[in-house]
């Protein structure tokens, strides 16, 4: 992130600062790329008790990360030096806010190896991007070839995943109702993966569009995104990918993916809530049309029609996110610093011991991958005790919070997940850079506890 005014350097350096000194730290925890326990110092909340004075194990972060420092003092910075709106204004808190508004187009963009920073387009979430896409394509003109790729009707096809959050499933079914066209999906097997085997007939020359969860938020799956990228290519479909649990966790590279547009959120990956981002090719996004109209998405605006401004502009109608943008660029340059390679060792290494942890588990079941092998740290299960019973997910989440253990309980916005695997909800835990085995220590000791009270 670049910036000129020292009073914001001074913020947003603090990322780097912060998460370069656990980075080369020589603890134990170095082994894996960095000192989880000086990066958890960074995160005052995971110092916190609960319920009068039991520590909190926070195991949901696929739900929303923690804010480190560094992320909360560059929003606060922004607010109390540089507070005014972007794009508009010739004074110097608006040249300033300006410039760190776009100053983190710049970090996302080498963040997730873009090109060319006109590519990024800044939301309020994925949910928020991923519409923009959906509705573009109902939005098309009715005639014009710049068009074509983005108009959808009966006849054209939609194809998503069985295993979709449903910010990435509803917004394909209303582009579906609203065009006549069809949605079909790839189906899951029996251990939480995509069964490709009939790929080819299911994306055909009829596919307009492929949208796909990476990495999912209840199975932990992390899917072939090459394999399925390529068959589109085949038939000229576009690609829309669901990165909202991939980005805050693994190296991301949109140029390898291959996708054509690339949707995550900013709360995921240590951010503020109320940010996300857009990535697309810009050949793509300089026909695509917008979604919202308003302020700062125009060119040329008459009583009769308006024209729009190129990309990404085009796409940002009305004030912005801006102070949550400033914290996204933050969030960013601290997890540049700690390095994404080693947050992806140190949750695969987390994740890795969490399952053979919860093996030792009677009448605990996984819902998904069974083993650390192309999957993430999200990791839903089923309880039941003694008898075989079935232990409510909500029953098992509220005993684990009585023990300070913090954890998601339902469908995870996912339902038919749990409708292919017949269940009416699951118990995530879900880890991120701050995790440590303590915490899954304290998991699996509390889960025998919850057996041990529905079993007597």
């Amino acid at each position: 992130m670049t910036v000129t005014d020292p009073r914001l350097v001074g913020a947003v350096d603090a990322a780097r600062t912060s998460a370069a000194g656990a980075a080369t730290s020589t603890s134990a925890a170095g082994s894996i790329g960095y000192d989880v326990d000086a990066v958890r110092k960074d995160f005052p909340i995971l110092a916190r008790t609960v319920h009068d004075g039991l520590p909190l194990v926070y195991l949901d972060s696929a739900a929303t990360s923690q804010k480190p420092l560094a992320v909360l003092d560059a929003e606060r910075t922004y607010y109390e030096q540089h507070n005014a709106n972007v794009h508009r204004g010739i004074h110097v808190l608006a040249e300033e806010a300006t410039a760190a508004y776009e100053a983190t187009r710049d970090t996302v963009a080498a963040f997730i190896g873009a090109t060319d920073r006109r590519e990024v387009t800044f939301t309020k979430n994925s949910t928020e991007a991923l519409n923009l896409v959906a509705y573009a394509m109902s939005n098309a003109e009715t005639t014009g070839a710049e068009a074509e790729r983005f108009r959808i009707g009966p006849g054209d096809e939609i194809v998503v995943t069985e295993m979709e959050h449903h910010s990435n499933l509803v917004p394909w079914q209303m582009l579906a109702r609203r065009t006549g066209a069809t949605l079909r999906w790839i189906g899951l097997t029996d251990d939480g993966r995509l069964a490709l085997d009939d790929l080819d007939s299911i994306i055909t020359e009829r596919t307009k569009v492929v949208s796909m969860v990476h990495q999912s938020n209840i199975l932990g799956t992390v899917n072939p995104v090459e394999r399925i990228v390529a068959r589109a290519r085949e038939v000229g479909a576009l690609t829309v990918l669901d990165g909202s649990q991939s980005v805050p966790h693994l190296p991301i590279d949109v140029t390898a993916l291959g996708v054509d547009f690339l949707a995550f959120t900013g709360h995921k990956m240590c951010a503020p809530t109320g940010v996300g981002v857009l990535w697309g090719r810009y050949e793509l996004l300089e026909v695509m049309p917008p979604f919202l109209g308003g302020g700062e998405m125009i060119e040329v605006v008459t009583m009769e029609a308006s024209t729009y401004a190129p990309p990404p502009h085009r796409f940002e109608a009305g004030t912005p996110m801006i102070s949550q943008v400033v914290g996204l660029g933050a969030a960013v340059d601290y997890l540049s610093a700690l390095g994404m390679p080693a947050i992806a060792a140190h949750e695969h290494a987390i994740t890795t011991y969490a399952l053979d942890a919860l093996g030792s588990v009677p009448g605990l079941r996984i819902i998904g991958p069974p083993t650390a092998q192309d999957r993430g740290g999200a990791i839903s299960f089923v309880l039941t005790d003694d008898s075989g019973r079935n232990i409510h997910p909500h029953d098992v989440g509220q005993l684990l919070d009585e023990r300070g253990i913090a954890v998601r309980v339902g469908h995870h916005c996912a339902r038919p997940v749990c409708l292919r695997f017949g269940i009416p909800a699951t118990t995530r835990a879900s880890f991120h850079l701050y995790t440590t085995t303590a915490e899954v220590d304290a998991l699996v000791e509390g889960l025998h506890g919850v057996r041990r009270f529905f079993s007597r």
